[in-house]
């Protein structure tokens, strides 16, 4: 069923115009169970008419989650008195333009603006173009969401002046340039996702500065380079901050322990869009976690979390992250991270997954980490871990995958087997050597002192007894004159034969 369809057929008979005292379309394909002239409608196709400028007093406009297609009318922008505007998971096309907010240059004294318009939400579908910069005459939007479409260009200056803004997407676009500085002065911005994108430059300093409520933070897959500035440190309700698959580089600021969302063990629900109609929009993130992204509706409010992956970041494992007791996810691989995992690893004790993989990591791995009751997702390989794997509590639940690519790992789950590594025997083992070394050195010296002696003493008796001594040769001679007598004998007896 068509929207044009629907509307004719709820028009009253009262009016030549559809429906003049509608305030709220909701189409929903979530929200649509019920039937219409008869029919069941669970989904709407064809096009948003024209026809739709004419529900002058509609405040609201929900039509996510269908099959509508085509272009977003320009009578749009005649809905002078339009709240919420929702037109997310569709298969529109072609580009936003300024005549989709033609009101909006006329004075607010007019009837004809959209200064109400609270919440704007395009997303996922196949919108080209840029942002028109008219969209900063929507003075009152509290969540603007124009991700997972084509645009292009750069972020307009203009969206600087949406004070009101708490949640912007911008997210899986092809958006160039640099961070405007006029987005300091969104000081409510509770999310900010600009994530695949091509954005480039530093990341800007004023952002630990200004956006003091930001709970999530996600430039993920862009071109941002430079360091990190420490002056994240001061976002203390930020409860997710990707930064990954980007160019950034140096080391990781010791000052993320003053994250101080991410630092408290007990569970903070927090909420997002206060302000904002729950009925209109409902707050997702995507997070790349466990080798799988897992989209996040509404238990956002449960994850906590810190990827840096991707990078050029180096330096030592910064021990202080071990002090973001609430973190449930954290991935540094793929970076030229050194040091060793502190033993102070297992106070993470919500964690859920960790990746350290493909870094120049060493040491052994603590064996406070088979504590870590919570952790379903670990990768350490490929990096220069030595020693005994502590395969014991927690740790007997991962697979060889976890640990691969470090040559000087051994025992289960891996194949390669330890040496007996138990102090006890190893000590015995020496005590056995040291004993072992005492025996030889005793046994040929006693054959030393054997040999002397059966030489020596019967040479110093033969010396000093004369008349022994001549007794003895003389018993010698008569040895060897019988010897030789025997043999003299048996060789006459014994002709050789020729």
């Amino acid at each position: 069923m068509e929207v044009y369809e629907i509307i004719k057929g709820l028009e009253t008979c009262s009016s030549k115009s559809p429906l003049p005292n509608l305030t709220k379309l909701s189409l929903s394909e979530k929200i649509v169970r019920r039937s219409i002239d008869g029919k069941i409608v669970r989904s709407i196709d064809g096009k948003i008419v024209r026809y739709i400028g004419q529900l002058s007093q509609l405040q609201y406009l929900v039509v996510s989650f269908n099959h509508l297609s085509g272009s977003l009318p320009d009578s749009i922008g005649q809905l002078s008195q339009l709240q919420g505007l929702d037109v997310s998971s569709n298969h529109l096309s072609g580009s936003l333009s300024e005549q989709h907010f033609w009101k909006l240059r006329t004075i607010p004294d007019s009837i004809g603006h959209l200064t109400s318009l609270e919440v704007i939400d395009f997303s996922r579908n196949n919108l080209t173009g840029s942002i028109p910069s008219t969209m900063n005459n929507c003075s009152g939007l509290v969540v603007l969401d124009l991700g997972n479409n084509n645009l292009s260009g750069i972020i307009p200056k203009s969206l600087g002046q949406l004070q009101s803004l708490e949640s912007l997407h911008l997210n899986h676009n092809e958006l160039l340039g640099e961070l405007p500085s006029s987005f300091q002065n969104l000081t409510g911005l509770e999310v900010l996702d600009l994530s695949y994108n091509k954005l480039l430059g530093e990341v800007p300093a004023w952002i630990g500065t200004t956006f003091v409520n930001l709970v999530i933070l996600n430039l993920r897959s862009n071109m941002f380079s430079g360091r990190l500035p420490s002056q994240l440190s001061n976002l203390s309700s930020l409860h997710v901050l990707d930064l990954a698959q980007n160019n950034l580089m140096g080391k990781i600021p010791i000052t993320l322990v003053e994250l101080k969302a991410m630092a408290q063990e007990q569970l903070n629900i927090y909420r997002l869009n206060v302000n904002a109609s729950s009925s209109l929009y409902e707050e997702r993130l995507v997070v790349i976690a466990k080798a799988q992204s897992l989209e996040y509706t509404r238990t956002l409010s449960l994850v906590v979390g810190i990827d840096l992956s991707d990078n050029n970041l180096s330096g030592e494992f910064p021990q202080e992250i071990t002090k973001l007791f609430g973190l449930v996810f954290l991935n540094l691989s793929r970076n030229h991270i050194t040091g060793q995992i502190p033993e102070s690893i297992s106070m993470l004790r919500q964690l859920s997954s960790l990746d350290l993989s493909s870094n120049k990591l060493s040491g052994t791995i603590p064996s406070s980490m088979a504590s870590l009751s919570f952790l379903s997702y670990l990768n350490l390989s490929n990096n220069s871990f030595s020693g005994k794997i502590p395969f014991t509590g927690q740790m007997t639940t991962f697979t060889e995958l976890a640990f691969v690519g470090n040559p000087d790992l051994c025992g289960a789950p891996l194949a390669t087997k330890c040496q007996d590594e138990d102090p006890n025997k190893r000590q015995s083992v020496v005590s056995d050597k040291n004993d072992g070394g005492y025996v030889d050195q005793w046994f040929y010296l006693s054959i030393g002192l054997g040999f002397a002696m059966g030489i020596l003493v019967p040479f110093f008796v033969l010396a000093t007894r004369k008349s022994w001594c001549e007794a003895y040769f003389d018993f010698v001679d008569e040895i060897v004159r019988w010897l030789l007598k025997g043999r003299a004998t048996h060789a006459k007896n014994h002709p050789r034969r020729r």
